[in-house]
């Protein structure tokens, strides 16, 4: 990774860029886990029942309390401290993980087993990943990072993993089996606390501990602290649209990536092979687009660099697998989608962490996430009964065409004008104003 360091900054410096490395590594090892288990498990699923429909199930029970406990966890990062949420919660996952190969190896898995191990690793997840996210501008700022550029390293680590994780996965179910997978998955999950034990700072992650004491959270009541997070919610017209618009996309995205794929997989004659080689190929391209944003994203006009970014990476890969495409025509695709996808994260992290003041950072983050994201267990549950009923051809169509118009049909509201008139930004180092600490925010990924 980049960093720009001022001169003379010594030590001081070494130890700053330590903590953001340690931070963006703990990011990197999780996310990359949790990819390769959103490929190995699905696989399992289809290849042991053959049914779309519990495969959509296992997915549902994943992310509903991955959603449900990330909206409610958000007063508990900020008052706990996001550290302390991130590596108990870590562990949390990798027991559960951990769980599901075992039980297979002894002949003692069942669905009725399986679903509620996956919902304790979506319960866990949901808190870790708020609670790195959250840490993100703090590491930013001891690292003395631009806050653009630090959200941009961010998204290139996420595209990261989206490459290492699908490429992974689909080796390791050729190989050895999807159980392979979640075994792996289990490691990443143990491996996380460890990096951040030995890398990030004492104190780091207490965001109101560390905040002025003008900003410092009362001694209020939880639902007081997540009420206040609503109450600011209401206030950001930008922030609640693209809440919407993304809660439309995420539901179409995780029908897609759960269901569809695996069953376009599958159906083709590529197996698990393909679901890795098309995640990867897309990875890659989007690791392009988030450096290339991190690089210049600042220089162009944020509202056309995002829908653009949409336009890439929605309707079309839904479409060229609809059409039979042979797979370099299927791969172009993904490429080209993935490196739109790039630039989306850099821009909206950049954007959400301006408006937003950093003492609401974990219960906003958690409940703008979390609405974001509402749509993602019922994506999979929606695809499998579609796919069911009406046939794999006919729910690609209808999901591009769903994503076509309301990414285009949210660009025509006049909210998105505020994207391009960037509030006040903090400096490293620099306390932000009064004016600049008013009301700001965030959305999903």
């Amino acid at each position: 990774m980049t960093r720009a360091v001022p001169a003379g900054d010594g030590l001081s410096g070494g130890r700053s860029l330590r903590a953001l490395g340690g931070l963006l590594a703990a990011m990197a090892v999780s996310l990359t886990g949790t990819r390769v288990s959103a490929i190995a498990l699905p696989w399992f699923v289809l290849a042991t029942t053959g049914s779309p429909t519990r495969t959509g199930l296992v997915a549902f029970c994943e992310m509903a309390p991955y959603v449900l406990v990330k909206a409610l966890t958000g007063p508990l990062v900020d008052r706990a401290g996001a550290r302390v949420v991130s590596w108990s919660t870590d562990l949390v996952s990798a027991t559960a993980a951990g769980t599901v190969p075992l039980l297979h190896a002894l002949d003692l898995l069942s669905l009725p087993l399986l679903l509620p191990l996956v919902a304790l690793i979506g319960a866990a997840r949901g808190p870790g990943d708020l609670a790195k996210e959250v840490m993100v501008p703090e590491a930013a700022d001891r690292s003395r990072v631009p806050l653009e550029r630090a959200t941009g390293l961010a998204g290139v680590t996420e595209r990261l993993a989206a490459t290492v994780g699908p490429a992974a996965g689909g080796v390791l179910v050729a190989l050895l089996g999807p159980l392979a997978g979640l075994a792996v998955n289990a490691g990443c999950f143990l491996l996380g606390p460890v990096i951040m034990l030995l890398t990030l700072p004492r104190g780091m992650g207490r965001a109101a501990g560390n905040a002025p004491s003008s900003e410092r959270t009362t001694e209020s009541g939880y639902w007081k602290r997540l009420g206040e997070g609503f109450q600011f919610l209401r206030g950001e017209p930008l922030l609640l649209t693209v809440i919407v618009m993304f809660g439309i996309t995420n539901l179409l995205d995780a029908a897609f990536s759960s269901v569809l794929v695996p069953v376009w997989a599958r159906t083709s004659g590529g197996g698990a092979a393909a679901i890795g080689l098309t995640g990867s190929v897309g990875g890659v391209a989007a690791i392009a687009g988030s450096l290339v944003a991190a690089a210049a994203a600042h220089r162009l006009r944020r509202r056309a660099v995002f829908f653009t970014g949409f336009l890439l990476a929605g309707a079309p890969k839904f479409l060229i697998l609809a059409g039979h495409a042979p797979m370099g025509a299927v791969l172009t695709v993904f490429a080209i989608g993935g490196f739109g996808a790039g630039f989306l994260n850099p821009v909206l992290g950049a954007v959400s962490y301006e408006r937003i003041p950093p003492r609401l950072l974990g219960r906003v983050n958690a409940l703008g996430d979390s609405l974001a994201w509402a749509g993602i267990p019922l994506g999979g549950l929606i695809a499998g009964a579609a796919v069911a009923g009406f046939g794999l051809v006919p729910v690609l169509l209808a999901g591009g065409a769903a994503y076509f118009l309301t990414t285009n049909a949210a660009g025509l509201r006049p909210e998105w004008r505020e994207m391009d008139r960037p509030r006040e930004r903090r400096l490293p180092g620099q306390r932000p104003t009064a004016d600049a600490r008013a009301p700001h925010r965030d959305a999903v990924p």
